[in-house]
């Protein structure tokens, strides 16, 4: 039997079954039509490449509004960042969006007072339902899936690339968006791809379904909505948020 197998693999690799592709056929394949279109990067990977939506500069808030009410964000800006409120809720983009590449900066109060899911907690929500989770993970133990850049509930990160509170943090996450079929039937999951600090912690994960459900289940909703940012209480602070729709 040995030596049959061994006749069988010397035959495959005899007709080229086990073989590479070769440069020339490679070089073979069609061409693509256009060519792709420039974008000029920013000075630095923090700063927005010219396809980008600048969404909050360090001045206004004039591209988001309250969650709660529809009316005027009201969290504070200050010094170049902008910091939940309490009691005020959270924000969303009057924008809505669907497959895209964020940029977020934010840091949790340097005060530390409490533990757990009581120290720093917010979130990044795409489409408004799919969660990100922002809190304070430096030295703080929680439940896996609930800490900075989990997938909130679903899935943990790879690692905690958590910085001391007070120090700015850095996500930069690759979101694609669900698709539906008829019947609300789910023909793609919505897939999620995370960067915090420079370290990859979310690897294209599926997304089970809507953060909030228990167990997670997907509700039928429009291919774009606004990216929203939570209101937890704590006072947590955001700066130089910039979005490429995909």
């Amino acid at each position: 039997m040995k030596r049959l197998l061994g006749v069988l693999a010397g035959m495959l690799f005899a007709t080229g079954a086990l073989e590479q592709p070769t440069l020339q056929e490679i070089g073979a394949l069609p061409a693509p039509k256009n060519a792709p279109v420039v974008v000029t990067p920013g000075q630095t990977d923090r700063e927005p490449p010219s396809d980008a939506v600048v969404l909050f500069d360090g001045k206004d808030l004039s591209r988001w509004k309250s969650a709660r009410d529809g009316g005027d964000a009201k969290w504070r800006v200050q010094d170049g960042y902008v910091e939940v409120v309490a009691k005020t809720g959270g924000m969303i983009t009057k924008d809505e969006f669907g497959d895209c590449q964020l940029h977020i900066e934010w840091t949790s109060p340097v005060v530390v007072e409490d533990e757990g899911q009581d120290r720093g907690n917010s979130g990044v929500f795409f489409m408004e339902r799919y969660e990100v989770q922002v809190l304070d993970s430096y030295q703080n133990p929680t439940y896996a899936h609930g800490q900075a850049a989990a997938v909130y509930d679903q899935y943990a990160p790879l690692v905690n690339a958590s910085r001391k509170p007070g120090e700015w943090q850095t996500y930069d996450i690759v979101f694609h968006a669900p698709r539906f079929g008829g019947e609300g039937r789910v023909v793609d999951r919505a897939r999620v791809t995370v960067f915090h600090n420079g370290v990859l912690v979310q690897d294209n994960v599926e997304v089970l379904g809507d953060t909030p459900r228990h167990p997670p289940f997907y509700t039928v909703h429009p291919p774009k909505a606004p990216l929203s940012l939570q209101g937890h209480g704590d006072k947590v602070r955001y700066r130089n948020i910039w979005i490429r729709p995909l």
